[in-house]
């Protein structure tokens, strides 16, 4: 049975930091395939993983639009629409050792993400079965979540800093989710970012204002820094550093049967 975890939160709390770590920490456990999703047009979680993507779903739909109209891609000799079409798909997926990577990636020209979205859902779609985990960083706020990209969400992490307005903006995505239906097994808080790994009384109050589960605390890592600098997969930092330690001990507390 395919898991599917979805991870949100407002801009510029780490979420997709947060996400590289829980993909390793999957792909540690062993009990199945991973499946990472990149949900978010600006993407970056494959620069986390180390991972190097040759073609996103938004190289293929601008393709397409090069072509002239979605409906009549470009077809090599030899070959019909939906074997092409189907090929160029598959060849999205960049295969790992232990994971799999998605990445919906940018359009080049103007208009709504409409068409990339609508791929990235089949795409999910067509291939969930193949994983006994799909991980999926969101991208900032609420887009994914409200046009229902998802075709299911057993956990929802929402991902915030040590801000009212960053608790505030994952209680708004907590209610959307209520709201559509969603029903997560497990809906959890985690702040990241925390100084020394604590949050103060008046975060804690907002917590129990958007009514949150917090499922824990992550503190501020340097070393999260050093590795981007340097251009190293922020994946590979020791399971020693303070932010590994505390976001381990976070989802080992978590059941995803």
């Amino acid at each position: 049975m395919t898991h599917t975890i979805a991870i949100a939160g407002k801009g510029g709390t780490g979420k997709t930091t947060l996400s590289g770590f829980l993909i390793d920490a999957l792909v540690r456990r062993g009990d199945g395939l991973v499946l990472a999703v990149d949900a978010d047009a600006n993407s970056n979680l494959n620069e986390v993983l180390g991972v190097e993507v040759e073609e996103t779903l938004g190289d293929i739909r601008e393709d397409i639009a090069q072509s002239g109209i979605a409906a009549q891609p470009k077809v090599p000799s030899g070959w019909s629409k939906q074997d092409y079409m189907d090929f160029r798909f598959n060849n999205a997926i960049a295969e790992q050792d232990n994971f799999d990577m998605l990445v919906m990636g940018r359009t080049q020209g103007k208009g709504c993400y409409c068409f990339v979205n609508g791929l990235l859902q089949a795409e999910i779609s067509k291939f969930a079965n193949n994983y006994r985990y799909i991980v999926v960083d969101n991208e900032a706020g609420m887009e994914h979540i409200s046009r229902g990209i998802l075709p299911k969400i057993d956990t929802l992490l929402l991902v915030s800093d040590c801000s009212r307005r960053g608790i505030q903006a994952v209680g708004r995505i907590a209610k959307l989710a209520e709201n559509l239906g969603l029903n997560p097994k497990t809906v959890g808080l985690i702040v990241n970012r925390a100084p020394n790994g604590e949050i103060n009384e008046g975060i804690r109050e907002e917590i129990g204002l958007q009514g949150l589960n917090l499922l824990g605390v992550v503190p501020h890592d340097d070393m999260i820094y050093e590795y981007d600098s340097e251009g190293k997969p922020t994946v590979e930092i020791p399971a020693s550093a303070p932010v590994r330690k505390a976001f381990d001990a976070i989802i080992n507390k978590l059941s995803f049967n």
